[in-house]
Order: structure tokens, then C-alpha cells, then sequence
């Protein structure tokens, strides 16, 4: 990871193969597939796998959303990394209702100890593991620092926090102040949420963020990546 990352967003059906080269090309440090469900990818869903390909040797994460560990092994067991695959990141930012309801996205973090053993059985096949989470499910959940309290707790590579809680909307404004708080965890934190400036990228920089996700921006101008730099 560079000193300053600056991350292509996964998207469900805007960041396939194509428009993460573009972002590459524009300047993007790394991409990120659209989530993949564990369950489809344990079943060998065709479509599912599909979402998962890496065709040229663009720096790519692999996005997952689920929670069953044992489904997560069956896959693994017979995972080949492709060129450009950097890891797996864990979606715990998911706000849809159909996600919610199972208990995955944002429902999951809160649920310390499940995502503990997601990430050590992805470390336990030699695979890098990040996650991408929200403030918590809702507005209670943000005022009791459930996501601090995942940071804390999870050894993962870096966390992408997503500086809104899962009610809110993409009107509502990122609640920047939370990332002082965060980088006091010493953990690798990535910001995301309305990230659009020079200005921004330096504040974040300058509070000891070490990079910024973009993702409607970029879908807007892919230049942004290299306009940031």
C-alpha cells in the first residue's frame, strides 16, 4: 500500500473488469470487485463467480458479503488467485433491507467475534483480508462506537470506513469528525464517504488517514484519481 491510497469503490453493476481499468488507467492505486456472495461463490453460482474475475493485471481486491464460515472454507479450498488479486475485503457497509434482515452488511458489526473468525479463515489460507464498514446499523449503534469497537478488535489489513451509519442516505452528509477518533486505534484506516477535493485528501493525509475510497465521484469523472493526486 502506497503512503497515500487512493481506492476505486466497489459498485454493484458500475466497477466490473472494464471501468476498473479505466479508473486504473486514471490514476486509481487500487480497485475493488462488486460484492460477491460467499454462498454463490461456495456453490460455484456461475454468475457469482463471474463478479470475481480479475481478465488483466489490474490491482484488484475481491469484495465478499456473507457470514458462514464454513461455506467461506468450501470456496477458499479451491480458490487460484489471478494476476492483480491484492486480498479479500469483508462488506460490513451494506445497508439494503434484504442484507440487514439476514444479519449481513452493517447488521454485522456488532458481531465481533463472527467477524473475527471471517477474517482468520481468510488469513488462514495465506489471503490478505480488509474490511469496509459503516458507524453501525443506525444511529444508536454510531453513538455506541460499535465500529470502534470492531477496529479495535478485528485484525484485519486496513479498514475502510464509510463515515455514515446504515439509515442514512447518500444525501446525508459523511460525519468526517469520527476519523480522529479512529486513527487512535494505530490501525491502517482508509476514509470514505463524499471524498471530492484536494482539500479533503490533504486533511485526511494530514490526521494520519492513509487513504481515500471514491466511488460516485469517480462514476462522474473517472479523472478524479489522478485530479486528487
Amino acid at each position: 500500500m502506497k503512503d497515500f491510497e487512493l481506492m476505486l469503490a466497489p459498485m454493484e453493476d458500475h466497477t466490473g473488469p472494464e471501468f476498473r481499468e479505466l479508473c486504473y488507467k486514471k490514476g486509481a492505486d487500487s480497485t475493488f470487485t462488486e460484492m460477491a456472495r460467499i454462498s454463490g461463490l461456495a456453490k460455484r453460482n456461475k454468475s457469482t463467480l463471474e463478479k470475481i474475475k480479475i481478465p488483466k493485471p489490474i490491482p484488484t481486491y475481491i469484495q465478499l458479503i456473507g457470514s458462514n464460515v464454513t461455506d467461506l472454507n468450501k470456496f477458499l479450498q479451491n480458490f487460484l488467485p489471478q494476476k492483480g488479486f491484492l486480498g479479500f475485503n469483508l462488506n460490513l457497509g451494506c445497508s439494503s433491507p434484504n442484507m440487514v434482515q439476514v444479519g449481513l452488511g452493517c447488521a454485522l458489526i456488532k458481531r465481533i467475534s463472527k467477524v473475527k473468525k471471517i477474517v482468520q479463515t481468510i488469513k488462514d489460507y495465506s489471503h490478505p483480508a480488509s474490511i469496509k464498514l459503516r458507524l453501525g446499523m443506525n444511529k444508536f449503534e454510531k453513538q455506541k462506537k460499535v465500529y470502534l469497537n470492531l477496529i479495535n478488535k478485528v485484525d484485519a489489513d486496513f479498514f475502510i470506513v464509510h463515515a455514515r451509519d446504515g439509515k442514512q442516505i447518500l444525501k446525508d452528509p459523511a460525519d468526517f469528525s469520527v476519523y480522529n477518533e479512529i486513527v487512535k486505534t494505530n490501525k491502517i484506516i482508509i476514509a470514505n464517504g463524499d471524498i471530492k477535493t484536494k482539500e479533503q485528501v490533504k486533511y485526511l493525509n494530514a490526521i494520519g488517514i492513509k487513504g481515500a475510497m471514491i466511488g460516485r465521484a469517480a462514476l462522474k469523472n473517472p479523472d478524479i484519481f489522478n485530479d486528487l493526486k
